[in-house]
C-alpha cells in the first residue's frame, strides 16, 4: 500500500474576502477565471469535472471542457445518447467544478442542465475543426466497440463522404446550459483555514452570499 500521508502543500498565494467580492458570482467567476489565465501553470483553464448520476444509480464525474459562460450559467457540448448526456437529460441536477492548482482556487457549482437551442448547438458545431465534427459522426460515444480500427476505418469512409462537403451536426450531438442555483468558491490558505464563499440562488434572483467553515 502506498502511504501518501507526509504529501503536504502551504496555501498561500491569495484570499478570498468579503468585502472585495461581488453580489454576482458570474461576475467572481469572470475574474477567477481570467486571473488564472494571467498567472498560467494550467494548460486548459476551461477543464472541469461534470458529476452526473448515472443511470444505475451511482454517481460519475469526467472531465469536459466549457465553451462559454454567460449569466444565464455554463455551456459544454456532448454527445446526447452517451452515458452522460443519457444521466443528464435522466436527472439535469449536476455538479460543476474547476481545479486551478496553480493558484490554488476551486469552484462548485451546482446548477440544473438542459440543452441548448439547436441555433446555438448548430453555430457551435459549425465553428469547429473538420476532424472533430467527423469524430462526432465517427463515435457512438460510451457504447461498446471492437477495437481501434473499427473508429478508424469508420473516419476514413467519412473523410470519404464528406470531401470538400460541410459536415452537418448530427441530432444526437449539441450542447447543455447548466443553470446555476449554488457556486462556491474555493481559496487555499494557510494551515488547512481554506476560504469558501458560497453564492446561493434565492427569490427574485437574488444571491445570498455565505462564508462557509474550511
Amino acid at each position: 500500500m502506498s502511504d501518501l500521508s507526509n504529501y503536504r502543500k502551504t496555501y498561500d498565494k491569495a484570499e478570498l474576502l468579503e468585502n472585495t467580492i461581488p453580489e454576482d458570482p458570474i461576475n467572481l467567476f469572470h475574474k477567477w477565471f481570467h486571473e488564472v489565465e494571467d498567472f498560467g501553470g494550467v494548460e486548459e483553464v476551461n477543464a472541469m469535472t461534470v458529476s452526473t448520476f448515472g443511470l444505475d444509480g451511482f454517481p460519475k464525474n469526467r472531465v469536459v471542457l466549457l465553451k462559454k459562460f454567460n449569466e444565464e450559467g455554463f455551456i459544454f457540448y456532448t454527445n446526447y445518447t452517451s452515458e452522460k448526456g443519457k444521466a443528464i437529460l435522466n436527472n439535469p441536477h449536476i455538479c460543476l467544478s474547476f481545479f486551478w492548482h496553480s493558484i490554488e482556487r476551486q469552484v462548485i457549482i451546482k446548477g440544473i442542465a438542459e440543452k441548448t437551442t439547436e441555433n446555438i448547438s448548430d453555430n457551435y458545431f459549425a465553428s469547429r475543426p473538420k476532424g472533430s465534427q467527423l469524430g462526432a459522426l465517427v463515435s457512438n460515444q460510451s457504447e461498446v466497440i471492437p477495437n481501434r480500427e473499427y473508429l478508424e476505418e469508420k473516419l476514413k469512409t467519412l473523410e470519404h463522404q464528406f470531401e470538400n462537403k460541410e459536415v452537418p451536426r448530427p441530432n444526437f450531438w449539441g450542447g447543455f446550459l447548466v443553470r446555476p442555483v449554488e457556486i462556491e468558491f474555493w481559496q487555499g490558505r494557510p494551515n488547512r483555514l481554506h476560504d469558501r464563499i458560497r453564492y446561493q440562488l434565492k427569490e427574485n434572483y437574488i444571491w445570498k452570499i455565505d462564508r462557509l467553515a474550511p
